[in-house]
């Protein structure tokens, strides 16, 4: 798709221009279970995280297209940055369907990390009389957590009825407490602690049904978040995929006669096999996200059996992503293993972090087969 904003193509360049940065710094981030503050101040300075963040307040308005663009360079250099950045990214647009004032209060900076938890594992309790809430409650799995600015957070409201409702909750990451509680064999650097609220009082003004986010508005929450994550794992298979062909020079096969490894035809099957593996993934995408922003500028909402396309399309996008980089793992030598090798942590991250519920092959492929067949989804998150 082409860019006209300047804005966005000159965060595209400089991120594109950080590559190699955010690859180097992969290790770091294992060790510390947490992205380099470096990363993150780099990609601020370069204007990511203004990219989701309404013109009015001195963002970017990014259409979603550039947005994935985007995300998709970071996930080329670094995995869990890129993971991170998506969440980060991908969440920031949603404080735009909370009334005026919230807005305010989150896009004061025109720039904002906001982390996400739509598990609805808190509760809302309502104040006596000034319309506010008290949250209470633990959160776990949420990525970014450590250096996020603003949370947005499912909880069970009981209404009047006695029936409870799923709402969010948009709280200052500062009245939060993360624990120190990620440890994980894949997404390492994700830092996708456990955070918890006791007692946090949120105004009424930052609480909104959680159907309302889900309906969305220029976008429409779910194939919004299905795209941008989709970009993240593109990325990550794209990283793998120049990582193997760095190493192949003066590289043979032992135990074999082939002692230039790009001459043994399975490694030339293999490596034709993985890039369109990957340009299959990013047709799909393109597909997805051309319909997706018709929608928005013509101001429509996709229905039911476009909403479960997109899912479906995603997550088919992702598995062919996570193939490839499968295939080069496998074709890349007992030396892959070794933990300096960033090819091994793009091989885990991807295969870890495409268990993500919302992302899982089977589960997409379900609610977009029952669509095709004219069955209802069996789910809200579309």
């Amino acid at each position: 798709m082409t860019r006209t904003d300047s804005g966005v193509t000159a965060v595209l360049d400089e991120v594109t221009a950080l590559v190699p940065t955010l690859r180097e710094s992969g290790a770091e981030a294992e060790r510390r279970r947490w992205i380099p503050d470096e990363n993150i101040e780099l990609l601020d300075k370069a204007g990511v995280f203004r990219l989701a963040v309404p013109r009015r307040f001195g963002g970017l308005g990014a259409p979603v297209a550039d947005q994935a663009a985007v995300l998709n360079q970071i996930a080329r250099g670094d995995s869990a940055t890129g993971w991170v950045s998506m969440i980060w990214v991908s969440s920031a647009w949603v404080p735009s369907l909370f009334p005026e004032q919230a807005q305010e209060e989150v896009y004061a900076g025109g720039s904002v990390r906001v982390s996400t938890g739509f598990t609805p594992s808190g509760s809302l309790t309502a104040h006596g009389g000034d319309g506010g809430y008290t949250l209470d409650g633990s959160w776990k799995w949420i990525s970014g957590s450590q250096g996020a600015d603003w949370a947005l957070l499912a909880a069970l409201l009981t209404g009047p009825d006695g029936t409870p409702a799923p709402y969010a909750a948009l709280v200052p990451l500062s009245a939060l407490t993360v624990a120190d509680d990620w440890y994980a064999s894949a997404g390492t650097g994700t830092g996708s602690s456990t955070v918890t609220a006791a007692g946090v009082s949120v105004p009424a003004h930052r609480v909104v049904p959680l159907t309302d986010v889900l309906a969305g508005g220029e976008y429409p929450f779910v194939p919004f978040f299905m795209a941008q994550g989709a970009a993240a794992y593109i990325g990550m298979a794209k990283g793998a995929y120049e990582r193997f062909l760095e190493r192949l020079p003066g590289r043979g096969i032992t135990y074999t006669s082939w002692t230039d490894q790009s001459l043994s035809p399975l490694t030339q099957v293999q490596v034709a096999v993985a890039t369109n593996r990957i340009e299959a993934a990013e047709a799909l995408q393109e597909r997805w996200l051309r319909r997706l922003q018709e929608h928005a500028d013509a101001g429509t909402q996709p229905d039911v059996a476009e909403r479960a396309a997109a899912r479906g399309r995603a997550a088919y996008a992702i598995q062919l992503a996570k193939e490839a980089v499968d295939g080069l793992f496998e074709a890349a030598g007992a030396s892959v293993i070794l933990s300096d090798e960033p090819l091994q942590r793009f091989h885990r991250d991807i295969r870890g972090l495409s268990l993500h519920a919302l992302f899982t092959f089977t589960t997409n492929q379900e609610v977009h087969g029952r669509a095709i067949l004219g069955l209802a989804p069996d789910t809200p998150f579309l």
